[in-house]
């Protein structure tokens, strides 16, 4: 039976007398401290169990098979891992490029997921759909990226398509990467996925598709760090002005991030060291280390600004690999 609270008895309150010795106080401070170091020892043997491979970083921005106009031959996954190897990187998503505006070679995701099939423990693979593709566009789009889950892929990118950032199509694709419950990164400047300053665009899909992971990328993102962006097409200098696109998407949305590849990630953090330092710190959960590698000999400037801000441990951590992985079901 149970008995109604107005039935219970009333205790009046009394205040606990609380005694503590020199001793007893020194005993609970030296306990706070092992539990602290067992707690530190026991998230280092976790991440120990996950057995991730050895590395300081997941490049969350990389490509394979693509052929710049100097070069003969593609990039190889082979070539891709002993470029990782010698720079710390530990795991890296590989991003297809289908679109016309999004590279001279088209790379599809059939390649990526066969080519990262052997090294699926460091390479993941992303697939893409351009969605002026009259077969898929409009015709069961979530359907064909299901069937590119099932086959390995962890998300959606790079899309870097020639259409306004609001299409329709584009937002068939968003919906599409929310259904199937994957991240979508997106390249947005001038000419591909495009924007107005201020982002009301990208604003507007992140309140629409709220289930799905955004990761901005390119200039039209990174230009957006200042409060006086004008241009998404370029890599503005100088200091930047409070008051950007980007802090307050991130303030609202928790469904966005960001990736700090290529020249307009690196651009948009050492163009004012004071503030990229202050702005990784304050939304260091949803920013994410990357390169745009894609062929050999490429000038990596990330590692060099990155170390050249001493963020603290527990920065690094989430922002060089933790919140790549976790994007990605791994953590």
């Amino acid at each position: 039976m149970t008995v109604p609270l107005a039935a219970l008895p009333s205790y009046p309150r009394t205040e606990p007398v609380v005694s503590i010795t020199r001793r007893s106080f020194c005993q609970s401070i030296v306990g706070a401290a092992v539990a602290g170091f067992a707690a530190s020892r026991l998230k280092a043997a976790e991440e120990a169990k996950r057995n991730f491979p050895p590395g300081r970083y997941v490049d969350v921005h990389t490509h394979i098979g693509t052929i710049p106009a100097d070069k003969t031959e593609p990039l190889t996954a082979s070539d891709l891992l002993r470029w990782m190897d010698g720079n710390d990187i530990a795991q890296a998503w590989v991003l297809p490029l289908v679109s016309p505006e999004a590279y001279p070679n088209p790379v599809s995701t059939e390649y990526v997921l066969a080519e990262t099939q052997p090294y699926r423990d460091r390479l993941i693979p992303f697939c893409v759909i351009d969605p002026r593709n009259s077969f898929y566009g409009g015709k069961n789009l979530a359907g064909q990226i299901k069937r590119y889950v099932d086959a390995g892929a962890k998300g959606f990118g790079e899309h870097k398509v020639g259409l306004p950032l609001a299409d329709p199509r584009n937002l068939a694709v968003y919906e599409a990467c929310q259904s199937v419950g994957i991240p979508i990164l997106i390249h947005i400047d001038e000419v591909r996925n495009t924007d107005e300053p201020g982002l009301p665009a990208l604003k507007n899909v992140l309140s629409s598709f709220p289930k799905v992971n955004v990761v901005g990328h390119g200039p039209g993102t990174w230009a957006s760090i200042s409060g006086d962006a004008n241009d998404l097409g370029g890599y503005p200098k100088g200091g930047v002005k409070p008051g950007g696109a980007l802090d307050a998407l991130l303030d609202e949305f928790p469904n966005f991030y960001l990736d700090l590849s290529a020249g307009s990630g690196a651009n948009a953090i050492s163009r004012d060291p004071k503030f990229g330092r202050e702005f990784i710190i304050r939304h260091k959960d949803r920013i994410m280390f990357g390169t745009d590698y894609l062929t050999v000999g490429q000038p990596i400037p990330q590692q060099e600004v990155l170390r050249g801000l001493d963020l603290p441990e527990d920065v690094q951590h989430v922002v060089f690999r933790d919140n790549a992985r976790r994007l990605v079901g791994l953590i």
